[in-house]
């Protein structure tokens, strides 16, 4: 069996999150062969050299997994994009490029964080685009830990206000966009976090194939997962 998780948000001040992270650590995790995390794993990532104790009690946690048989992937989002290799070493996650396809059961899939899906929204395209810049990064990197936590805190009370302005559609994915990129891959199942809006979609492709589109949910007030095993495909809660 394969889980898929994503957008867990995990950040100091939510302890909720953390115990529901730590509970499918301890109950479900273990059962499956794979587990890839799609991103946004934690709310802000400002370097690896920012050793917080959340980040060492994920790291010892995610390590913990891995000596239990679990193969685990890590894939960016857009709330911790800067998580290096020295960080997923610590933890014994691959990190997979945005997007990458791998196969699933047997049929070649597509998984994406799900940002670059959401065209609409030219604002934060531009954001994105900026960040991921290496030369950019290497000067945030540069920066002391104070100025980029400051940088972060700022970022996100705009990301908070922007987000109350701009209507839902322009901050989900482009239709048009999702169904480019499927043919892109030539593949007839993709699997994404990052809007928030867990649920199964059919795309028709211009071949006349159908694809499905699974959309992860966030651990906000759940823990969202997906399974894929010989048995079929479970996307819970449901």
């Amino acid at each position: 069996m394969d889980l898929f998780v994503s957008d867990l948000h995990l950040a100091e001040d939510r302890p909720d999150i953390s115990a529901r992270f730590e509970a499918f650590l301890h109950h479900q995790a273990p059962e499956a062969r794979r587990l890839f995390i799609l991103g946004d794993l934690f709310e802000a990532w400002l370097g690896d050299d920012d050793e917080t104790p959340l980040a060492a009690w994920v790291a010892s946690a995610l390590h913990s997994l891995s000596q239990q048989g679990v193969a685990l992937f890590f894939m960016r989002g857009n709330r911790d994009f800067l998580l290096g290799c020295d960080y997923a070493t610590r933890c014994h996650m691959r990190l997979l490029p945005d997007p990458c396809v791998m196969t699933v059961q047997s049929a070649p899939t597509l998984l994406m964080h799900g940002d670059l899906l959401c065209t609409d929204d030219l604002a934060y395209q531009a954001f994105r685009r900026q960040t991921r810049d290496s030369a950019w990064q290497a000067q945030f990197l540069g920066l002391p830990l104070n100025a980029r936590r400051t940088f972060a805190e700022k970022a996100r009370e705009t990301s908070k206000s922007y987000q109350s302005q701009v209507a839902n559609s322009i901050t989900d994915v482009n239709p048009e966009s999702v169904r480019r990129t499927l043919q892109q891959f030539g593949v007839d199942r993709l699997i994404h976090g990052h809007t928030h809006r867990p649920a199964r979609h059919l795309t028709a492709l211009s071949d006349g194939r159908q694809a499905e589109r699974i959309v992860l949910g966030d651990w906000y007030h759940q823990r969202s997962q997906l399974a894929v095993s010989r048995d079929g495909i479970a996307l819970l809660p449901s």
